[in-house]
């Protein structure tokens, strides 16, 4: 979930007014990133949603919704990436999948983070919650442990970590003042509390919330969302005086919630009356409510600037045939899910509201994306990004202002979790690939997709569930869009300025998996 507070003024007021707020305000910055949480489990957003989300609702009604928001990338680690650098993930060596909780750091030490950013224009910053963006763990016997991003079959080393060390290039070398979180998704050793540097105790036994590893004797999945909670409460309580005093605060949410273990706690369990997921949901905008709470309580709520959001679609663990006998679907009127190249992987719920400055009861057409974050804070407070910094972010303080007469950005590329490219401009999206991507179908490596066109072009206007494509009545769009992205990936940055430079050699096209064999005995 992704919530940001930030002043906005009414597009009412006078223009130089709204120059000032360019220039002169710096409100608190709340940004809530919600995990596996689908764009139609937003009530504000999804007409037929069947799910209660007052808290987050209440954003969208005192503020705007954009209603064409997207995350870079339709899993966990990329996302997070281009949320706090402004810089799409596949500029770096993540060409595909997400990095485990023992993985080196993704975030190069000189890169400029939105935490990094805001910290030297005056704001204290913090990151609670989940990290999974790879930090140095020390080993026993010296260096530090590295999975490789592989989690999946077990990561060995885990046991050969020291605990007690210090944990070096995590949250708190990047940007933030404070960090207390985890390292990666919940379902990812180890499960240990991190407070900045330090894990907050020792692993010294194997638990498994679906992947079993290293843990902490006293450490519950089912606590993490209630703790982390707690700490940002505390987080806003503590830094209430400053902030009056005019001493900004920045605080980066990502919550480990809903995705996997899908554990809510006992008193959410059965809430929604359809499963887990939905009750998970749920307790999700609870805690947005809290943070709304403490907020109000502190006298901060219209020094704020808050926005909620998600890192990519609901995952399949949600069991979309059980919400779809209740008649819910996560993915709202758009096709997929978490993994995919389709909109439902990576169009993601996106509400702001900023007292006095964003006009309660708004909506924004406008193609976003949520590396967009560190253009906007740039422009809120009057700085200027570095030359190297940022490459890929778009101001949206524009339409927070009610002033978006043009596009705010020509493009957006988006990424499945095999890698495959989608790019986006006006109405027509491109997918770069024969299938979904992920895990829909029809689906790398589980399916025989030689028969498909090898590209799918699809008109959005007309074709939000991108059920008809029209590569074939349109090849010119396709050829214009394919040399945008060529371009966008050669520049090294896709907004103005001088010319950047990827970490890697970038291809554009992924080679597609044979097709598994099936099973003797299996049809």
């Amino acid at each position: 979930m992704l919530v940001l507070i930030a002043f906005a003024f009414p597009f009412w007021l006078p223009t130089g007014f709204l120059d000032a707020a360019r220039t002169s305000s710096k409100p608190n910055i709340v940004f809530i990133l919600a995990d596996d949480q689908g764009v139609g489990d937003v009530k504000a957003l999804n007409p037929e949603c069947k799910i209660a989300t007052p808290h987050i609702d209440q954003i969208a009604r005192e503020g705007m919704i954009f209603s064409d928001a997207h995350s870079s990338s339709s899993v966990c680690t990329p996302t997070r990436y281009t949320v706090l650098t402004g810089r799409y993930h596949w500029r770096t060596r993540l060409q595909s999948g997400v990095l485990g909780g023992f993985s080196r750091p993704l975030i190069a030490s000189d890169r400029l983070t939105v935490a990094g950013f805001l910290r030297g224009h005056g704001y204290n910053t913090a990151c609670v919650g989940k990290w999974h963006l790879g930090m140095d763990w020390p080993l026993k016997k010296g260096g530090v442990a590295d999975d490789g991003g592989d989690f999946a079959g077990g990561y060995e080393d885990g046991w050969k970590v020291d605990y007690a060390g210090k944990i070096q290039n995590g949250p708190t070398a990047v940007g933030f003042d404070y960090f207390f979180g985890i390292s990666a998704s919940l379902d990812m050793p180890p499960y240990v509390y991190i407070e900045n540097d330090r894990a907050t105790e020792i692993a010294t036994v194997e638990k498994a919330f679906h992947r079993k590893g290293p843990a902490g004797e006293s450490f519950e999945a089912v606590d993490v969302l209630p703790r982390i909670t707690e700490k940002a409460v505390a987080y806003i309580g503590k830094r209430a005086d400053a902030a009056r005093q005019g001493n900004p605060f920045f605080l980066y949410f990502p919550l480990n919630a809903p995705h996997t273990p899908i554990v809510p706690t006992a008193e959410w369990q059965g809430k929604s009356e359809m499963n887990n997921y939905a009750d998970f949901v749920m307790q999700v905008d609870w805690t947005v409510g809290r943070v709304l709470e403490a907020l109000d309580q502190h006298g901060l709520a219209e020094d704020t600037l808050i926005i909620f959001t998600t890192d990519n679609g609901c995952s399949p663990q949600g069991q979309f045939e059980v919400l779809a006998e209740f008649g819910h679907d996560p993915s709202y009127i758009y096709r997929g899910h978490k993994a995919d190249i389709f909109e439902g992987g990576h169009r993601v719920p996106f509400v702001v509201r900023w007292p006095g400055v964003v006009k309660p009861g708004s909506r924004s057409s406008q193609l976003i994306c949520q590396g967009d974050l560190m253009a906007t804070c740039a422009e809120i407070v009057g700085g200027e990004l570095p030359a190297g910094a940022g490459e890929d972010s778009a101001s949206f303080l524009p339409a927070l202002l009610g002033e978006d007469t043009a596009p705010l950005r020509e493009s957006l590329v988006h990424q499945s979790i095999n890698g495959s490219f989608a790019i986006r401009k006006g109405k027509w999206k491109l997918n770069l690939c024969p299938g979904s991507g992920g895990w829909s179908a029809p689906r790398p490596g589980r399916q025989d997709m030689s028969g498909l066109p090898p590209v799918q072009l699809y008109d959005l206007e007309s074709d939000p569930g991108e059920e008809k494509n029209l590569q074939a009545e349109h090849p010119e769009v396709a050829k214009e869009l394919r040399s945008l992205l060529a371009q966008t990936i050669r520049r090294g940055r896709s907004t103005p300025g001088g010319e950047g430079s990827n970490d890697v050699a970038i291809e554009m096209v992924k080679p597609l998996p044979a097709p598994r064999a099936k099973a003797k005995g299996k049809k």
